[in-house]
């Protein structure tokens, strides 16, 4: 994966989670799931840097 999609897919899931937020706790499973998926994201990009 690029490093420019990497970047949209982090944007995509940041967006998302905080759609997700709006609807549910913080602390529900959809929205600890997408976080967790989002800390995935980012920490593949740290390797690029």
């Amino acid at each position: 994966m690029t490093k420019s999609v990497l970047l949209e897919k982090i944007e995509e899931c940041r967006e998302e989670m905080i759609l997700l937020s709006d609807d549910h706790d913080l602390t529900s499973d959809v929205v600890i799931s997408s976080s967790m998926k989002l800390d995935e994201l980012i920490n593949e990009y740290q390797k690029f840097i």
